[in-house]
C-alpha cells in the first residue's frame, strides 16, 4: 500500500517538472527539469523492484541513471560552448 501511495506522490510531483518543462523561463529551468523527470523515473523503477521483487529493475536504474547524468552533462556544455568536444 506505502509503495502504490509512493508511485502515485512521485507521478503527481513529475507532472509539476513537466509544466516546468514547458513554462520554464529560462534553459537551465528546462534542463533541470528533465533531470529530475529522469531521477523521479530512476525512483519509480526501484520501487518497481520492490513492488514485484523484481532485482533487475536495480540495474536498469543505475543505468539510467548514468544515462540521465551524462545526457545533462551533455547538454549543458552544448550550451555553453557550442560543441561537445
Amino acid at each position: 500500500m506505502i509503495f502504490e501511495i509512493g508511485i502515485i506522490i512521485i507521478l503527481v510531483a513529475s507532472f509539476f517538472s513537466l509544466y516546468r518543462i514547458i513554462k520554464g523561463p529560462t534553459f537551465f529551468d528546462r534542463v533541470l527539469a528533465v533531470n529530475m523527470i529522469g531521477t523521479k523515473v530512476v525512483v519509480l523503477l526501484v520501487l518497481i523492484d520492490f513492488l514485484y521483487n523484481r532485482p533487475e529493475f536495480v540495474d536498469i536504474s543505475i543505468a539510467y541513471a548514468l544515462t540521465n547524468f551524462i545526457g545533462t552533462i551533455a547538454i549543458l556544455r552544448l550550451k555553453e560552448k557550442g560543441k561537445l568536444d
